[in-house]
Order: C-alpha cells, then sequence, then structure tokens
C-alpha cells in the first residue's frame, strides 16, 4: 500500500544575464498587473477572470493559475487588499525542466514566455537535500503541480509543489513509540517508550536557534530606528531566516535519524492547534515563543517521517511538562530543567525535564493498550480517556530517593 505525499521543492536560479533579467522581472511585473487588475474588478469566476487577463502579454501558463487563483482570495482566504509582493504563479505546465552533469548547474528550468518561441532556459541551484525528487520530475515517477516565482533583492526563487508516492506506515502489535518536545532551551528532545520504560534519549540543542533569534530581533529593531533602507532590512531578515531554516532541516533529519534507530517507530508529537492561546508566560516570554514556530518543528519532522514510511501521530499536548511520567501526577519544572515530582509514593524526585515531556508524550499515543506495563494493585480500566489514570498507583516509598537525570540513560 501507499499513499501520497505533499512537498515544495526550492531552487534559487543561478545569476541571470542582463537579458534574461529583464524578461523575469517584465513576467513579474505584468502578472501582478493582471492580478490586481482582475482583484479590483471583484472577478469571482474563472471566466470573469478570463476577460481581464487575456489582453496581458502573459504566457498561458500564468494566465490560467490566474483564473484559479483569483475566485479564491475573496471566498477562500477572505482578502480585502493584496500584498504587493504577490509570486508569480504558473501551472504544472510551466514544469519543464532538464539535467546535464556536464553543466556546472546540473538542472535548468525552461521559463514561461508569451508568444510562440520565445522560452529561454535558466540554471537553477536546488536544495541538494532534494535531489532525488527533481531527478523524479524527470523520470515522472514525483508529479508537479503549481510553480511560484518570487523575487528578492538580489536572487530569484522558484517553489515548486509536487506530489509523490511513499509506503503508507503500517502498525504492529510491537511499536515502540518515541515522543518529540519541541521547545526553546533544547530545541528536540526524544525519548522512546519500549514497554512502559524509558529508552536512550536524545536531546538537541535549542541554544544556537535561541541565540539567532535574539540577534535578528535587536538588529532588524536597530536598523528600523536608523530609518535604515528597506531592502537592506529586508536582506537582514532573510539572512536571519536562512540560517533559522538550516537549523529546522538538520535537526528534523537529526530526530528523524533517532526514530529510525528502533524497531517498528511511531513518532508522537503534540497538537498545537491551540498553543498560542494556551500560553501565558508574560509579554517577553510570550513574543519569543509565538516568534519560534513550533508548527514548523513538527511539520518538518512530519514530513521526513513520512519520506522514511514511519507513522506520525498527534496528541493533547495538555500538561506534557508537568506531569511525572511515573505516577501521573502534577509536578514542577524547575529553572535548571529539571522535573521534581514532590509525592513520596513515587520512585521519582528529580528528572530531566524535556525528556520527561517527550515520555509523556510517546505515551499518550496508546494509555490504554499493550505498551501499560502490569502491576500488582494498578487499576488500567479507562477514567476520562485525557490519560492513564495514576491515582490508583501503589509502590512502596524508597527509603533512598532517586534522582532521576538525562545521566540515568547514558548507556
Amino acid at each position: 500500500m501507499s499513499e501520497t505525499v505533499t512537498k515544495t521543492l526550492q531552487a534559487t536560479l543561478a545569476t541571470p544575464t542582463a537579458g534574461k533579467e529583464q524578461r523575469l522581472q517584465w513576467l513579474l511585473d505584468t502578472y501582478r498587473d493582471a492580478l490586481h487588475d482582475a482583484f479590483d474588478d471583484e472577478a469571482d469566476t474563472m471566466a470573469a477572470v478570463n476577460d481581464i487577463v487575456t489582453p496581458y502579454d502573459l504566457p498561458y501558463q500564468a494566465k490560467d493559475a490566474l483564473k484559479s487563483y483569483v475566485p479564491k482570495l475573496r471566498d477562500t482566504y477572505d482578502a480585502e487588499e493584496l500584498d504587493d509582493e504577490h509570486p508569480v504563479r504558473l501551472v504544472n505546465r510551466a514544469a519543464k525542466f532538464d539535467y546535464s552533469d556536464e553543466r556546472d548547474y546540473g538542472f535548468v528550468w525552461q521559463v514561461p514566455q508569451p508568444g510562440r518561441g520565445t522560452n529561454f532556459w535558466i540554471p537553477l541551484r536546488i536544495n541538494p537535500e532534494q535531489e532525488s525528487l527533481w531527478f523524479g520530475l524527470l523520470d515522472e515517477d514525483v508529479t508537479a503541480g503549481e510553480l511560484r516565482l518570487q523575487r528578492h533583492r538580489t536572487s530569484w526563487e522558484l517553489h515548486v509543489t509536487v506530489e509523490y508516492p511513499v509506503e503508507e506506515p503500517t502498525e504492529s502489535d510491537d511499536e515502540t513509540y518515541i515522543g518529540f518536545d519541541v521547545g526553546e532551551s533544547a530545541l528536540i528532545t526524544g525519548c522512546a517508550l519500549k514497554r512502559d520504560v524509558p529508552r536512550k534519549p536524545m536531546l538537541i540543542s535549542g541554544s544556537r536557534a535561541r541565540h539567532l533569534r535574539k540577534e535578528m530581533h535587536t538588529t532588524l529593531q536597530r536598523l528600523q530606528e536608523r530609518d535604515a533602507a528597506e531592502w537592506r532590512v529586508d536582506e537582514r531578515f532573510d539572512h536571519y531566516q536562512n540560517a533559522l531554516t538550516d537549523i529546522v532541516e538538520k535537526a528534523s533529519r537529526q530526530a528523524v535519524e533517532y526514530a529510525r534507530s528502533f524497531e517498528t517507530p511511531v513518532i508522537v508529537l503534540e497538537d498545537l492547534s491551540y498553543i498560542r492561546e494556551h500560553l501565558d508566560y508574560g509579554k517577553w516570554m510570550n513574543r519569543r515563543l509565538h516568534n519560534w514556530a513550533f508548527a514548523r518543528v513538527h511539520a518538518r519532522i512530519e514530513d521526513k517521517a513520512t519520506e522514511a514510511g514511519i507513522r506520525v501521530e498527534y496528541v493533547n499536548a495538555a500538561y506534557t511538562s508537568q506531569t511525572c511520567h511515573a505516577c501521573g501526577r502534577l509536578g514542577r519544572r524547575t529553572e535548571q530543567a529539571e522535573f521534581v515530582c514532590p509525592h513520596d509514593d513515587c520512585h521519582v524526585t528529580e528528572f530531566q525535564a524535556d525528556i520527561n515531556a517527550a515520555v509523556n508524550i510517546a505515551r499518550r499515543a496508546n494509555p490504554w493498550g499493550e505498551s501499560v506495563r502490569w502491576e500488582p494493585g494498578r487499576d488500567d480500566s479507562p477514567r476520562d480517556g485525557s490519560a492513564r489514570d495514576s491515582a490508583t498507583v501503589h509502590r512502596e516509598t524508597s527509603e533512598k530517593s532517586s534522582q532521576m537525570t538525562l545521566a540515568a540513560y547514558t548507556d
């Protein structure tokens, strides 16, 4: 069995000659003129858009994209005005690529132009991690969707939406649930749960991302205070965003590689649908948390997991950082990234906080199934379905407290 995955391929156009640069800019300017004209005229059907854009000197791939896109602007996107920086949208018939290893840039794209015999080829600097999908486009194993061409101050970018089949993950009776907690101090913390016991955790530091975001905020604020040129502000913003994107790509790849080290892995992530509404750590911290795209990290983990044939599940995010993974009751998280369980009948007193959260996330994927360890005096019958009911757990109080830290899992 297989399922279809949608992904966006990204490439930067090699620096064009003066003539090609002029033709690219003409395409962009004409497209935006046609888009604004159709939007301002309140065209809400493909036929109405067609009447407006037909006189424009645009390739048919751009006109067809406008006919599909403009009617959605008000009905689907509820747009009241347009951004001046819209990219050129092109239907998939503009996805004409070629490759040769004899060129400095192996891949080239045929840029559509109005009229017959006016198209031209331009080299592409592709994302090397997406190389197999670019070859898939050539071999027709990958299906192209919409293309978007966008100009930045000093470069042009091409985004290509593609669909391709992957093997559908199969369920097993002996799956290993692996929870991933995304945060600031530790960008990604993962921990596998095998037979209800935490196994071999992994942590990816968030210090570099945190430093970049702080530096970005300070730099952009100073540039704005000095009334710097808009292109300079955009250039610095793009620089930091590219650096953060690189961190996310490497961290998400490392997370999936960690998951693949276990037999029959299932990745478990928090459902962050309402994270912005639930966060209330004060104005300064909220700004930092909101600016960090938690969902962006989750999305890249899910994309890479899907490509690797690993199933992904989402669970309720409430109290994962404040609940003891051993006894299921509330404790507290200290400033030193430690979780403290205050209950005397629990064998855990202190535990690495991010690992504790990752274990809770993993456990919520199947709180009542075979992963629940049987213990004398324990009632595993469900209560409210939100998590396992641990109030009936009975353990003898240890004479000596267990100080559970990351060091406990280094073997």
